[in-house]
């Protein structure tokens, strides 16, 4: 359930938009899933914003995935704009898809049925993709809340109760 280095839960942020990495739009989705995350008892091990597009997103998780088990919350790209590739990104990397996840995110809130995210695992850590809004990242990330600790911990070949 832990990260190595810290002893509790670990989670870690990947925020994908050009309007953050430009310069004309604020990362809010970022910081709101980041406290979300560390009010339920995460330590945030790392912040992160790219552009928008299939490499970068798929470079940044490899990265930030490499000896890492925890949560990773991506926000942003996941709509139907032609830069909005985080799901596509995702699936280059990830070993095994998650659909169950992906389907509970989408079923916080009408507009979900808009949301292309995906969630799976690489190596032992579970990402999660989110929409770009810090609402709909809060929203998302609290649908799935009480099962990512679980994932964790059967990735990490910890103990389970089944």
């Amino acid at each position: 359930m832990a990260d190595s280095e810290t002893g509790g839960l670990a989670a870690k942020v990947l925020t994908c938009s050009d309007g953050v990495i430009h310069g004309t739009r604020e990362d809010r989705s970022g910081v709101a899933v980041a406290e979300l995350l560390a009010n339920a008892g995460y330590e945030i091990l790392e912040r992160r914003v790219v552009a928008d597009g299939v490499e970068n997103v798929a470079e940044a998780l490899r990265e930030m995935a490499t000896g890492f088990n925890g949560v990773i919350i991506t926000t942003g790209g996941t709509g139907f704009g032609p830069r909005d590739l985080t799901p596509e990104g995702t699936r280059l990397v990830i070993e095994r898809e998650a659909p169950g996840i992906a389907e509970a995110t989408r079923l916080v809130n009408p507009l979900g049925r808009l949301s292309r995210g995906i969630a799976g695992t690489l190596g032992t850590a579970l990402i999660i993709n989110t929409p770009g809004s810090p609402k709909g990242t809060v929203e998302c990330t609290e649908a799935v809340l009480d099962v990512i600790p679980h994932v964790i911990r059967l990735m990490s070949s910890a103990p389970t109760d089944h």
